[in-house]
Formats: structure tokens, C-alpha cells, sequence
């Protein structure tokens, strides 16, 4: 008796314990590429997540690295044109080279309104713009991350200012298109300052 009691306990211990159990699909915002959608065709994108609300959009059938926002009941919001809309996920697979440890996604980049500003990586630096000011170029000491697979929040440790985004739907302010990173970006100096805005990770 004790026999077959342990023997299930310890079996559900050791899957529990496993990485594969322990792995987490995706965490939103991320990048899927399209899949299943025959070469003639396209991928719409609706207005509403359901299958019979305005098309406002299309994908390619080989439309790559999309960044998807919102997940809601088999449908995933992403950006087109200057608006937002939804995509059946059956026809979309996640990226696996999106997230990595200590490092930004190709394509990741931040701004920001009243005042405008935009916070862009370039090689081993960053570049602090606006229509208004010129361009602040500063060396990247760092990049941290949670260290929880695939989690999107990053931190950028760069001279004299820090950028945190962290995954949350966020407004341009400007358009009726969605992201899904919230920035704060804390600049020091003698008049230091905290500015407020979202980053994408589309290409």
C-alpha cells in the first residue's frame, strides 16, 4: 500500500521539477511569424477578436516577426497603420529568438510624448532624440533582466540615465495603435527628470 501511494506523489514531484514543466510558452509583448495560410491568401486582421467584425488589415502569408500585444480568447491584437486590430493565433507561431537573457530584441525601441522623445539602440550605445533637442548619443553599461524566462521587462543602464520597460498595454497617445512595454526613463544631470512612454519590439 504505501508502495503505490509514493509512487505517484514522487512521479508528479519529479515532472513538476522538470525544465519542460518548469518552461513558460511566451510571455506577451513578443514576435510570431504567420503559419498555415496558403500562398494566395492573406491573414486578416479585424477590428473586434471575432470572426465576423471588419477586416482592417491583412498579413502576408509569410509575414515574419509580428508583435503581438493582447491575447484574448484565441485572438491577438496587433498593430497596423496607425490603429490596432486582431489575429486568429491558429494562424500564428511564436518566435523562440526573441527574449534572451541580458540583451534587447532586434527592433526594440522606445518613445514618448509631451515632449516627444525616442530612446534608440544603436551598436553598443543609445541615442536620446527629439524633434526639438539634438541627438544625445550615450554608452550602454548594461542590460538587465529578471532572469525569468522569456519575461520582456528590461532595464538599460546607460551613462547618466536608466530606461525600464516592463510588459503593460501602453498608448502613444498620439494614434489608436497598442504596445505592450510601459517606459520610464529617469535622466540625471543637474535637472534631472523622469519621462514616461512605451517601447515596440517590431522591426
Amino acid at each position: 500500500m504505501p508502495r503505490t501511494t509514493l509512487a505517484p506523489t514522487l512521479a508528479l514531484m519529479l515532472a513538476l521539477a522538470s525544465p519542460a514543466a518548469a518552461t513558460q510558452e511566451y510571455i506577451l509583448p513578443t514576435l510570431f511569424d504567420v503559419a498555415g495560410v496558403a500562398a494566395d491568401d492573406v491573414l486578416n486582421i479585424r477590428a473586434d477578436p471575432n470572426p465576423t467584425a471588419p477586416v482592417i488589415g491583412t498579413l502576408a502569408p509569410d509575414a515574419t516577426r509580428i508583435e503581438v500585444v493582447e491575447e484574448r480568447r484565441g485572438w491577438v491584437r496587433v498593430n497596423t497603420g496607425e490603429g490596432s486590430g486582431w489575429v486568429n493565433s491558429r494562424f500564428l507561431t511564436y518566435r523562440t529568438d526573441v527574449w534572451n537573457e541580458g540583451a534587447l530584441p532586434q527592433g526594440w525601441q522606445c518613445f514618448g510624448t509631451e515632449p516627444f522623445w525616442a530612446f534608440i539602440p544603436q551598436g553598443d550605445s543609445v541615442v536620446l532624440g527629439g524633434p526639438d533637442t539634438p541627438n544625445d548619443m550615450r554608452k550602454v553599461q548594461s542590460v538587465l533582466s529578471t532572469g525569468v524566462f522569456r519575461d520582456p521587462t528590461r532595464a538599460v543602464v546607460a551613462e547618466g540615465m536608466t530606461l525600464v520597460s516592463t510588459p503593460q498595454l501602453c498608448s502613444d497617445g498620439m494614434s489608436d495603435r497598442l504596445f505592450g512595454l510601459r517606459a520610464e526613463l529617469v535622466i540625471q544631470g543637474n535637472q534631472p527628470r523622469m519621462l514616461s512612454g512605451c517601447c515596440s519590439i517590431q522591426p
